[in-house]
């Protein structure tokens, strides 16, 4: 299979708009984001406190006068800085480029699943500026098998959980995180596609380097070919 091929069949998934966090936001209340290194905004703000980010959030939704404001694709950031889990001396293989499509809004807002599925793996990845608890979800179409992956949970949306559970599109399967269990982050999901997990097991890569961006957009496309916010 093509990863064109690939791409196209994440794209025919869904025919409209398809909620990953709570149905009671309308598409029309959704706002894109910047986070990138180039936002000069970002300058204004210790990008080390989670607490100046979720401010730097509130206030842009504010503005913008939306409720949830997603992006990040493919974008190249200056936050995974300021943990060593991330941090590397050279720019080839320092670890900044996002893999998935982020969505900010409020904690303890509801995850769904976009697709019917069944639980692969989960896991609590607790490491400062990781996914803290973390959960991917197998699915099939025809004779494709992929896996979408939530990261930045409560730790208690992995209490009930169980490998091989039957998920539903649009059941909720988890909750947002606070910075206290999310790697400390300000509240937001860390939606990816996955066409190949290479073995991993309740955790994969979101954010790679400059070196190794070429395999992993090939193995990641476009969250938004899904949800199309």
């Amino acid at each position: 299979m093509t990863n064109n091929t690939f791409k196209k069949i994440i794209e025919n998934l869904s025919q409209k708009f398809t909620p990953v966090v709570s149905s009671s936001f309308l598409k029309e209340e959704y706002i894109t984001i910047d986070l990138s290194e180039t936002n000069q905004s970002l300058d204004t703000i210790d990008i080390s406190s989670s607490k100046a980010f979720e401010d730097y959030i509130t206030e842009y939704l504010k503005k913008n006068n939306s409720k949830v404001a997603y992006g990040g694709y493919d974008e190249t950031r200056g936050i995974y800085r300021r943990s060593t889990h991330f941090n590397q001396q050279d720019p080839e293989t320092e670890r900044n480029i996002h893999l998935g499509l982020d969505i900010w809004c409020d904690a303890r807002t509801e995850i769904l699943s976009p697709l019917d599925g069944k639980v692969h793996s989960f896991k609590n990845n607790d490491n400062y500026g990781d996914y803290g608890p973390t959960i991917i979800l197998e699915h099939k179409y025809q004779d494709i098998t992929f896996y979408t992956l939530y990261g930045h949970l409560t730790v208690d949306s992995l209490s009930k959980l169980k490998v091989g559970q039957k998920i539903e599109v649009g059941e909720i399967i988890a909750y947002l995180g606070d910075a206290s269990v999310n790697g400390d982050y300000a509240p937001h999901l860390h939606f990816q596609v996955i066409k190949d997990l290479q073995g991993n097991v309740g955790d994969y890569p979101g954010v790679c380097s400059k070196r190794d961006i070429g395999f992993y957009l090939q193995n990641c496309p476009d969250p938004n070919l899904l949800l199309k916010i």
